[in-house]
């Protein structure tokens, strides 16, 4: 299975304007980047198991859905933080994990500094949260690191993509479903998606 949903919709069009504008505020940055993701999360969540519930109303009884299995964000860290807020308030039971990656400057291979997951995570649905998806590398080892602690069924929610981000996590990982707002053109020669939005860690946090 290789799914790759690129969303379509006015406000996160109008959304990626704001994010891909160099003049574009840390605030303002923040918000939207917040905003794209919890957009992102109906398409995402589409398929989430339910169960049958009953409630009582004020007047009565009513047959209800609630969600049947546990959900587990994983931002990666730094930048993934910018999307938990805005996925989180729409999913609220989610859990939060966090992996912590760095990329060698000259092989651009991630190498790990940080996990820490919730309990019972393999039982879960979990949401791996990177706004870029550039070489692929850091979202594929982050799945690597999920799949050795048992977890079975991995979402993947961006923001900005390109072909070679794409290619390569549906290489390693044809069952982790890939979500983006927007499918750039190519990565440039130091690895950054072109045209992109810059390095969006330093624009989510002032830090450039």
């Amino acid at each position: 299975m290789k799914k790759l949903v690129v969303m379509s919709h006015p406000l996160i069009d109008h959304k990626m304007a704001k994010i891909r504008d160099k003049n574009t505020h840390p605030k303002e940055f923040r918000e939207s980047v917040s905003e794209i993701g919890a957009l992102l999360t109906y398409e995402v969540t589409r398929d989430l198991e339910t169960e049958a519930t009953t409630v009582e109303t004020p007047l009565g009884l009513a047959d209800c859905k609630v969600l049947s299995k546990p959900v587990v964000l994983v931002p990666i860290l730094r930048a993934g933080l910018g999307m938990v807020d805005g996925i989180h308030n729409l999913i609220p039971t989610a859990k939060i994990g966090h992996v912590g990656l760095y990329r060698d400057e000259e092989t651009l291979e991630p190498h790990i500094y940080y996990a820490k997951f919730p309990v019972g995570i393999k039982d879960s649905l979990v949401i791996i949260l990177d706004p870029m998806l550039a070489t692929g590398g850091t979202v594929s080892k982050t799945v690597d690191i999920l799949k050795e602690r048992g977890v079975k069924k991995i979402k993947y929610v961006g923001i900005v993509g390109c072909p070679e981000g794409v290619s390569r996590l549906q290489k390693d990982h044809p069952d982790v479903p890939i979500y983006l707002a927007a499918l750039d053109s190519h990565l440039n020669d130091i690895g950054y998606i072109y045209p992109g939005l810059g390095d969006c860690g330093d624009r989510l946090f002032g830090t450039k």
